[in-house]
């Protein structure tokens, strides 16, 4: 008896080819899928991670900040402070056997003793006493401000010039600044900027002129700065506002608020 011959139609062919194409169609999105997402994932997550380091810096720098020195521009978009880098408590009355070099307010003094002791002898920088970010008292300005002797002291504070502060701290505080600093963002290049080392100015100066800045983060499509002051009783607040966006299309936006101790 002859065989039968076997095999495929062409209709069966058809069908194979057609099932495999949707079986690939699925399986190539079932894979595409989580691979998309994981890279939009990394994508948003290395924006988030440049932009966290900045933060961690900013926060630093704004819970070391002069009482009352912190303000920013009319678009929100800098924000400047002056940076404390010790601080203390000046001798007001002699002690108990008469001595001790008192810090005279009723007319101008060249030194004052330090109750207790800084954390390391200052040669550099500015003495703040009672700054309240306003007339008179407004560093500023100059009016409770004055520059350091590099003959200072951990326990002995000489001034540069024989300077008359014009009001006294009601815990005899003072504080020792080092240099202002501003944040900035430069939206035309996509970068969040720190400047630091440049003069005292009453009026705030975006850019501070005289000095670069540093980058901090980069991908920064606009930033946003608020502040309320507070009280001596009540923390002040700093709110940044930072969104981020990258050539792929991702963005991320934080929003980092941070206390401010106003107290003088």
């Amino acid at each position: 008896m002859q065989a039968k011959n076997r095999g495929f139609t062409l209709i069966e062919l058809i069908t194979v080819v057609v099932i495999m194409s949707i079986l690939a169609t699925l399986t190539t999105s079932i894979i595409r899928l989580p691979i998309t997402a994981y890279f939009n994932l990394q994508g948003r997550s290395t924006l988030v991670d440049n932009a966290e380091l900045a933060l961690r810096l900013m926060q630093r720098d704004i819970r070391r900040a002069l009482p009352n020195s912190i303000r920013i521009n009319s678009s929100g978009t800098a924000l400047e402070l002056l940076h404390t880098t010790d601080g203390g408590r000046y001798r007001a009355y002699p002690d108990n056997s008469g001595n001790g070099n008192i810090l005279d307010f009723t007319g101008t003094d060249l030194s004052f003793d330090v109750i207790g002791s800084l954390t390391a002898a200052p040669t550099s920088g500015w003495v703040v006493i009672y700054n309240l970010g306003q007339t008179p008292a407004n560093a500023y300005n100059g009016d409770n401000i004055a520059s350091l002797s590099a003959l200072s002291t951990s326990t002995s504070i000489k001034l540069a010039t024989a300077t008359q502060f014009p009001l006294r701290s009601p815990q005899q505080l003072f504080y020792i600044v080092d240099t202002p600093i501003t944040y900035g963002c430069d939206t035309a290049a996509g970068n969040l900027l720190r400047y630091s080392g440049y003069s005292i100015t009453a009026s705030q100066v975006y850019p501070p002129s005289g000095v670069s800045g540093q980058i901090q983060a980069n991908t920064v499509k606009s930033c946003v700065f608020s502040y309320t002051p507070g009280s001596a009783s009540r923390s002040g607040l700093v709110t940044i506002k930072i969104i981020l966006a990258n050539s792929n299309g991702d963005t991320a936006t934080l929003i980092h608020e941070v206390h401010v101790d106003n107290a003088s």
